[in-house]
């Protein structure tokens, strides 16, 4: 069995006992604070026929895919040269410390304030928030770049493009994954709560009318709907670019 089929055997394992360990004990408290995985999914079932699941869901992923993709973007570059350029990350490093400290709320309550509650301020916000972290990771790489490769692409006049393609990202990779996976898992979580301050739609809007309701099922079938997004995220996409970009390190999977 290959390394890669065990993520997937544990999420098909981990799921039932989730849901039957659920199910066992809000049979037993029988209270309106924790409902039915039944009634959560009669609620996201009435939620989608509506249309209100689909509008508020792709509300919020329009938010996280501009909010993850322009902080990938700036926060690599960031990274790369602060990792190879001494001067700029003495220079900058103390700015990267203080954004990476600096707590996510008080980010989007200024730039609401400054801005106003417009989407400009909401995406703003959320790319603000993880350059640092993306920066950080691939300033680390870009440090941990061979200089006998450099000196081989010297040799053999690689262009810009060519050294970045065949010498650098290679030797990135296993960083730009991590930025990746930590930049959706950051992201995600920055973006509701960008929703539930400013917004009127969205995930953490829904999240802050259900309660206001104490409507608990709406709570958790919102919630359980937009994790199952960036599960299948993580399932279909990342985890096969994963393998396919790492599988020169292992021989044995090429024939798999």
């Amino acid at each position: 069995m290959s390394r890669g089929a065990a993520p997937g055997w544990a999420y098909w394992v981990a799921l039932p006992v989730l849901v039957l360990g659920w199910a066992g004990i809000a049979a037993a408290l029988e209270s309106s604070l924790l409902p039915s995985p039944l009634a959560v999914l009669d609620t996201l079932v009435n939620a989608a026929g509506a249309g209100d699941l689909w509008r508020h869901l792709g509300a919020t992923l329009y938010r996280v895919a501009t909010g993850f993709c322009l902080a990938m973007v700036l926060g690599s570059l960031l990274g790369l040269w602060l990792g190879r350029s001494a001067l700029a990350n003495a220079v900058f490093d103390p700015v990267l410390v203080l954004l990476l400290n600096l707590p996510a709320l008080v980010t989007i309550i200024l730039l609401y304030v400054w801005m106003g509650l417009v989407e400009p301020a909401a995406i703003l916000a959320v790319v603000i928030n993880k350059v640092p972290n993306v920066a950080v990771t691939l300033r680390e790489g870009a440090r941990s770049l061979d200089p006998r490769l450099e000196q081989m692409a010297r040799v053999y006049r690689f262009t810009g493009w060519q050294r970045l393609w065949h010498v650098w990202t290679p030797q990135l990779f296993p960083y730009l994954m991590a930025a990746t996976r930590g930049g959706l898992a950051l992201i995600w979580k920055i973006v509701l709560v960008v929703e539930l301050l400013g917004r009127s739609d969205g995930v953490g809007f829904q999240l802050h009318m259900a309660f206001q309701l104490f409507d608990v099922a709406a709570i958790l079938a919102y919630s359980l709907a937009f994790i199952a997004v960036v599960q299948l995220i993580e399932l279909a996409v990342l985890q096969p670019i994963e393998r396919r970009a790492s599988r020169w390190r292992r021989p044995e999977l090429s024939h798999a």
